[in-house]
């Protein structure tokens, strides 16, 4: 824990330094909501829509905004760079753990994610965004996001330790945005088609998308809704750890 710990710390100022890898993390998130909200919002008015429980539409498009912000992590880019550039075999010489070289950018992006998080739920306040589950649920909806991004971020690390190239792993993070789509990102899943429906069922970002899109319109916690979407966050976590794991200590 000790090392993971100062490489965690390591990995986050190293973020601080490169502060324009950050753009894309919160430009395209804010970008894509943005425009759906000016597209439909006169379609779906907070008195008339039934799934916005009195709310705007822009509050139902946020999850849209927190999720793929949680996909853009940096680290598996930064990780790749230290492969190419030789500095990863020191540290694998370093006497510490292996694991921990992977664990302490896991760590950083996690602390990240919660900043930013809390970062793009400030910018929705002005357009009157809420956030229902009030401070439970603020602080719900920052663990939620933030454990997504280092599920998100030990995948791409996987991508990265598998090719050891840039290119490759910059290619993996477009993966998340299928998913992304095969999601009730526009209306809620029982007002998809049905193919669109049995779809967005087998999709895992679904899941994750409805316990968040819960806590920021439905003031009581819809228990059996967050606990898929966490479920969702744990099964994910174990595979890619035990993935990465296996990654790191078998990396010759």
């Amino acid at each position: 824990m000790s090392d993971t710990t100062v490489l965690g710390g390591r990995a986050v100022r190293e973020s601080l330094r490169t502060p324009d890898a950050l753009i894309p993390t919160i430009f395209i998130p804010l970008f894509f909501p943005v425009v759906n909200t000016g597209r439909v919002s006169e379609i779906f008015r907070s008195d008339t829509t039934a799934f916005l429980q009195g709310r705007g539409y822009a509050a139902f498009q946020l999850p849209t905004s927190l999720l793929p912000a949680a996909s853009f992590g940096s680290s598996a880019l930064f990780l790749v760079e230290e492969i190419e550039g030789g500095y990863f075999d020191k540290l694998r010489a370093a006497p510490i753990s292996r694991v921990s070289i992977v664990f302490g950018r896991l760590w950083s992006e996690g602390v990240k994610s919660l900043v930013l998080t809390a970062l793009m739920v400030a910018v929705a306040l002005p357009f009157g965004v809420r956030i229902a589950g009030g401070v439970t649920g603020f602080a719900v909806l920052l663990v939620l996001i933030a454990l997504w991004a280092v599920v998100f971020s030990g995948f791409m690390q996987l991508v990265a330790l598998k090719s050891r190239s840039a290119a490759a792993t910059q290619a993996g993070s477009m993966v998340f945005f299928p998913l992304l789509f095969i999601t009730p990102n526009f209306v809620p899943r029982d007002q998809l088609s049905p193919l669109m429906e049995i779809a967005s069922s087998f999709n895992p970002v679904t899941y994750l998308m409805e316990a968040a899109g819960s806590l920021v319109l439905d003031p009581s916690f819809q228990w059996a809704v967050l606990g898929k979407g966490f479920a969702v966050v744990a099964v994910a976590m174990a595979v890619m750890v035990a993935l990465t794991v296996r990654a790191i200590n078998d990396y010759e």
